[in-house]
């Protein structure tokens, strides 16, 4: 399709499926470079992110799925979202082997569990080079995936117009239109819901989907707040059980 310049010194070539309609870098080779650090200089977005999606997970968790049952934030990153959905009540752990968890120490995944009720998994598609390998593991552990990624605009932008190719960081590399979105869906014998936007859901189940775009419209006018007053937050529970495991910890 097109060609740009990544970090500021190297060449991409940006190559378009014509099947599927997926837009990804031709052999990113700079990556290792561009993950010194997990989470990159330039996402200032980071923390407010956090807090809109929590929202946003918080009232279709509530309505469309079991409140009381586990749940996964995959490529969690600092741990910041599973920390927050823990505060609010419903039962998250992290799973992130790139990043270092810092804020929700002591609910990491570990061998053993799976059938999580629905796995979170937001702003990581752009940044895999191989989604399918990627979406069988979660798939392994879930049978729903809520994600967040923004879709290509009608008419593919070169990249000095379009800030979501990320050329400054070099960590975006795949790039996926609503085509793309229902291709994979039946790649894994799933239903898709989205906003057609930003917000995408692959799961096994059967949903109604104006309920669902509803939910993600209201979760921003107030029915959060009615959420979070119907949860029991976590927030000291995980302070005593952590104490109670690290007993060296209050010494």
């Amino acid at each position: 399709m097109f060609g740009a310049v990544v970090m500021r010194r190297y060449p991409a070539r940006y190559r378009f499926c014509l099947q599927c309609r997926f837009l990804f870098v031709e052999a990113p080779d700079w990556l290792d470079e561009a993950y010194k650090e997990p989470i990159n200089i330039y996402d200032t977005g980071i923390i407010a992110r956090n807090l809109a999606l929590s929202r946003t997970t918080s009232v279709i968790l509530y309505f469309l799925f079991n409140k009381e049952g586990q749940f996964l934030d995959y490529a969690g990153g600092y741990g910041i979202f599973t920390r927050l959905m823990r505060d609010i009540g419903f039962d998250f752990y992290w799973y992130d082997p790139y990043s270092t968890n810092l804020t929700a120490r002591g609910f990491e995944l570990v061998d053993g569990m799976s059938d999580f009720e629905l796995l979170t998994c937001f702003e990581v598609f752009e940044h895999l080079v191989d989604p399918v390998k990627e979406m069988e593991k979660m798939f392994h552990l879930s049978d729903s995936i809520l994600i967040s990624t923004y879709l290509l605009p009608a008419g593919i932008p070169k990249p000095e117009n379009w800030w979501y190719y990320g050329l400054e960081h070099g960590q975006h590399i795949s790039f996926y239109s609503f085509a793309t979105m229902l291709f994979m869906a039946k790649t894994f014998g799933c239903n898709l819901y989205s906003n057609g936007a930003t917000i995408h859901m692959f799961t096994k189940r059967s949903l109604n989907p104006l309920l669902f775009n509803l939910l993600l419209k209201l979760s921003r006018y107030g029915l959060f707040s009615y959420v979070k007053r119907n949860m029991k937050s976590k927030t000291q529970e995980d302070s005593k059980s952590n104490i109670s495991s690290n007993p060296k910890s209050i010494l």
